[in-house]
């Protein structure tokens, strides 16, 4: 069951994007913090209630931040990459969100 957030009206799948595999996101995996790209109209309590819905775990901090505008180019004609937000998610002591799979 998808549940509606009423603050913007998105789903949790559309609200959080997809994890953020880097080097400092899987140094930070031993502290029990998760990075995910989400929804820019997203605050903090809607980002709690949805990783805590869709991964069925107690999240106890949430910190956010934007992801600064980055210039693209191709040919001769320059864009704008789109403007995300990145969410750092702690969980409490015992849960965990399986990221890789296991084969």
């Amino acid at each position: 069951m998808n549940k509606v957030s009423t603050y913007n009206h998105l789903t949790n799948q559309q609200l959080v994007k997809y994890p953020i595999i880097t080097d400092k996101a899987t140094r930070i995996l031993e502290n029990n913090q998760y990075t995910f790209l989400v929804d820019r109209s997203s605050n903090k309590t809607t980002i709690k209630s949805a990783i805590e819905e869709l991964f069925k775990v107690k999240v106890t901090k949430v910190n956010t931040c934007h992801l600064p505008r980055k210039q693209k180019r191709i040919g001769k004609y320059i864009g704008w990459k789109p403007q995300y937000k990145k969410a750092i998610v702690t969980l409490s002591e015992g849960d965990v969100i399986n990221l890789f799979t296991e084969n």
